[in-house]
C-alpha cells in the first residue's frame, strides 16, 4: 500500500534555529527532532542513523559541557541549513572557546588513556566538513547526502 501524499515534497531548503539549555538531557530529544527533519528530505540508513546521530549528539555534549560548562545560564545555539543534497549545522556555546589543533589525536599509542578527544575524533571522522572559528567556541559540520562526494575538512 502506498503511502499517502500528506503535504507534497518538502522545500529546496530548510533553515531553522534551535536554541538549548545546557542540560545534557536534551540531547537525545534534539537529536531525534533533527533526525526527523532530515528524513523528510529522504536522508536515511548510516549516514542519518550513524553520521548524523552521533556526531551531533557528541557536538552538542562538548558545547554544553566543555563549552559552557554545564553552567544552566547559558545557552547552546544550533542553526541548521537544510537541502536535498546536505545537511549544514552550526553549533555555538556562550563559552571562551578553545584550540582545536591542540587537541591530541585519540588514536595515537601515547594517547591512547587520555580521556580527551575522542569526541572530537569521532565528529572529524563521521562528518563530511567540520570547520571551527578562531574563537573555538562555534563549529560548523556538514554531511552530504551523497556519501560519495565527501570531502577533506580543510582544517
Amino acid at each position: 500500500m502506498a503511502k499517502p501524499d500528506i503535504g507534497g515534497s518538502p522545500p529546496e531548503q530548510s533553515v531553522f534555529v534551535l536554541e538549548l539549555p545546557s542540560d545534557p538531557r536534551v540531547i537525545e530529544g534534539a537529536v531525534g527532532y533533527l533526525s526527523d527533519r532530515l528524513r523528510a528530505y529522504d536522508f536515511d540508513g548510516s549516514r542519518l542513523t550513524l553520521n548524523f546521530r552521533v556526531g551531533m549528539a557528541e557536538v552538542l555534549a562538548n558545547a554544553m559541557i566543555y563549552g559552557n560548562g554545564s553552567d544552566p545560564d547559558k545557552r547552546v545555539r544550533v542553526e541548521v541549513e537544510l537541502s536535498r543534497d546536505a545537511v549544514s549545522v552550526q553549533v555555538q556555546d556562550e563559552g571562551t572557546g578553545f584550540d582545536p589543533g591542540h587537541v591530541p589525536d585519540p588514536t595515537l599509542p601515547e594517547n591512547l588513556d587520555l580521556c580527551g578527544g575522542r569526541g572530537i575524533f569521532l565528529i572529524r571522522t563521521l562528518m563530511d566538513e567540520v570547520r571551527y572559528n578562531d574563537a573555538g567556541n562555534c563549529v560548523r559540520l556538514v554531511l552530504r547526502r551523497d556519501e560519495s562526494r565527501r570531502r577533506a575538512s580543510g582544517e
